[in-house]
């Protein structure tokens, strides 16, 4: 028996979501690129010297207007750093609602949590709290890139976020904003100064101690956002993309990527290291709900190990996905395919441009990939039932992993940051000691 009774009933509630065929629609607006934060591994640095922009209001309502319009479900409202506008930013995520979309999100690089020693702090994070919790705010994520707050405050250029971090949260909490910790995978996430080496520095050899560290960095990591008081977590996946963009036919117009050392790493590793987290995830599901589906996680570590990109469902970036840019506000397939101009929001045909789709697996974006494996097999269960009862059968891990993760996100109320975790439902995900 392919389904058991709560994997129907869960398997219902997600199918409900899938209206002629089609994923849910997601659209990621960058509202700006202008950012206060000197993350190395961002393009969008303060100290990268290029003319900013931000997106006119009324530009980003259009869109949003066609996107209810279109029957899109969710919106992300990313930057830059989105707080730098967050007058705006509360008033088009109402705007959003008004609209139909249920699925509202933004997030922050943290640097409201600096000055944690003001006399006012306390009173700031408040007035930040209320303004976002009278918006229809579904989630809201706060970056977190390492273990080690000396590290994390370093190559944020931040210091101090940490504690005020430690302060705040209860704050949101109070305000029924759960946010999600966003976790931007580098080499130097466990927590030690020194980066993780690997294939990079010691060959095939060091895969097997890059494969050990790696899974103990992510054990410290997942501890210190459980630590400070985050419910959810959020892994943001490795984008390098410039080192390689000519092979991989890649010509990003999102800034959020870099070909630093340390946030790039070989075929092999990344092979490794979405092995490590699909192994790691299970020992905490049960103390913070994890976002990352496993089931993308084995798809792409069997992408990146066999270079099999026919197992992995294809990204429906370009289909149902689209990313709005803050330079000129035109729509991509993805914030990376940038040679491929949509025009504006509001006049594409989205009916078009499915019809002329290529599959793509060129980049391991989790806004895009993640979605599209957890829902591939919902759409291909409608569209061609027997081809995915044979890769069930074929492969009855990915099989079980894809329950598990339908089941995990039910018991994780499908990840609602308004709401507190359940923890007794999420006890029954608690790893084998």
């Amino acid at each position: 028996m392919l389904f058991g009774r709560r994997t129907l009933s869960v398997y219902k509630d997600l199918s409900a979501l899938l209206i002629k065929k089609k994923f849910p629609g997601q659209l990621v607006v960058q509202l700006t690129d202008r950012c206060n934060a000197f993350c190395p591994h961002c393009g969008m640095r303060v100290t990268n010297p290029y003319r900013r922009s931000k997106l006119q209001a009324d530009e980003v309502k259009r869109a949003l207007d066609a996107a209810a319009a279109k029957g899109f479900n969710a919106v992300s409202f990313t930057g830059g750093e989105p707080l730098l506008m967050l007058d705006d930013l509360a008033m088009l995520m109402k705007y959003a609602g008004k609209a139909g979309i249920g699925y509202i999100r933004t997030g922050t690089n943290g640097f409201i949590f600096m000055k944690h020693r003001h006399k006012d702090f306390l009173a700031d994070i408040e007035r930040v709290a209320e303004k976002l919790s009278a918006a229809p705010m579904r989630n809201f994520w706060i970056s977190v890139d390492s273990a080690l707050p000396s590290v994390h405050e370093a190559l944020r250029g931040f210091p101090g976020v940490i504690a005020g971090l430690e302060k705040a949260l209860p704050i949101f909490h109070k305000y029924g904003i759960y946010a999600s910790a966003n976790v931007f995978i580098n080499r130097k996430i466990g927590g030690p100064e020194t980066e993780l080496l690997g294939f990079r520095e010691n060959g095939e050899a060091g895969l097997e101690g890059f494969h050990r560290e790696f899974k103990q960095a992510l054990r410290n990591l997942f501890q210190f956002a459980t630590d400070l008081g985050f419910t959810i977590a959020t892994i943001c996946y490795p984008m390098s993309v410039e080192s390689n963009c000519d092979d991989m036919g890649l010509k990003a117009v999102y800034g959020a990527t870099s070909s630093e050392s340390f946030v790039t790493f070989s075929q092999l590793e990344k092979a490794v290291l979405f092995k490590s987290l699909w192994e790691v995830l299970p020992e905490y599901r049960s103390r913070i709900r994890i976002f990352s589906p496993r089931t993308s996680l084995y798809a792409l570590h069997r992408q990146h190990l066999d270079d099999d990109k026919s197992f992995a469902y294809p990204c429906r970036g370009g289909l149902d996905f689209f990313f709005i840019d803050a330079r000129h506000g035109f729509t991509y397939p993805c914030g990376y395919r940038g040679e491929e101009n949509l025009g504006k929001f509001w006049e594409m045909d989205q009916e078009l441009i499915c019809s002329a789709g290529e599959p793509c697996r060129r980049c391991d974006w989790e806004c895009f990939r993640d979605p599209s494996e957890l829902f591939g097999p919902l759409v291909q269960s409608v569209s061609n039932p027997v081809s995915l009862i044979k890769k069930f059968y074929g492969d009855k891990n990915y099989f079980k992993t894809w329950v598990e993760d339908l089941l995990y996100y039910r018991a994780c109320s499908f990840f609602d940051g308004r709401k507190p975790p359940d923890y007794q439902r999420l006890s029954r995900y608690k790893a084998a000691s």
